[in-house]
């Protein structure tokens, strides 16, 4: 029996470059024609207690300015730079992603930081607005805040931040990982996502990383 591919996108929720990702990444699937596993992995651009980005400050605007909308423009993505000042810390929410992939929801809760921020303008570090999108999921919002209250998936979160950065050195998102073993950068179209993932698929080489822990 064929073992399917296994694609993890390391990123981050504040990250417009990695929402603009999803779409590719689809695409690029379903034309590859085999089965495919992808999982979205955390990675904290900022982490606490590092200050966030402020979308007041010249640097958002001039990155989104010059880069982001015009990219989002020509993908057909409806995105904005949120007014959420500073930036929020992302920690929560990827402790909420744990939860929902446990309850089989991971993709639609992850679709749903990405447009809750980039689209809804909501502040993704606060518990009570991560609860209301888990809730319009179909996730049961008691049970959901309870694991964020009780920091049930604390531990598993800091072990996947310290697999993404200090393990496998990641030091930018998104970047796609394939079968734990060959890092591709950067965000890509759907027709350099395919090319890279049949090339790097098909050889020996390409960057190799350790196991992810037991």
């Amino acid at each position: 029996m064929t073992v399917p591919m296994k694609i993890q996108v390391v990123s981050d929720y504040v990250c417009p470059y990695c929402f603009l990702a999803e779409g590719p990444l689809d695409e690029a699937i379903k034309e590859l024609g085999s089965d495919a596993v992808v999982e979205w992995l955390p990675f904290e651009l900022r982490p606490h207690p590092t200050p966030t980005l402020k979308p007041e400050d010249d640097y958002l605007q001039d990155g989104w300015r010059n880069s982001v909308y015009p990219l989002a423009e020509r993908m057909g993505i409806k995105i904005v730079l949120p007014r959420v000042s500073p930036q929020p810390y992302t920690r929560l929410a990827f402790e909420g992603a744990l939860f929902a992939r446990d309850q089989g929801r991971a993709r639609e809760y992850n679709h749903r930081m990405f447009t809750a921020f980039f689209q809804d303008e909501l502040d993704i570090g606060k518990p009570e607005v991560l609860t209301r999108c888990a809730q319009e999921l179909g996730l049961d919002a008691q049970s959901f805040r309870s694991a964020l209250d009780n920091d049930t998936y604390r531990k598993e979160c800091e072990g996947l931040l310290r697999l993404t950065r200090e393990q496998w050195g990641i030091g930018s998102v998104p970047t796609f990982v394939i079968d734990a073993r060959i890092a591709i950068p950067g965000l890509l179209s759907k027709e350099a996502l395919l090319k890279s993932l049949r090339e790097e698929l098909a050889r020996s080489g390409g960057i190799v990383l350790p196991s992810a822990p037991s």
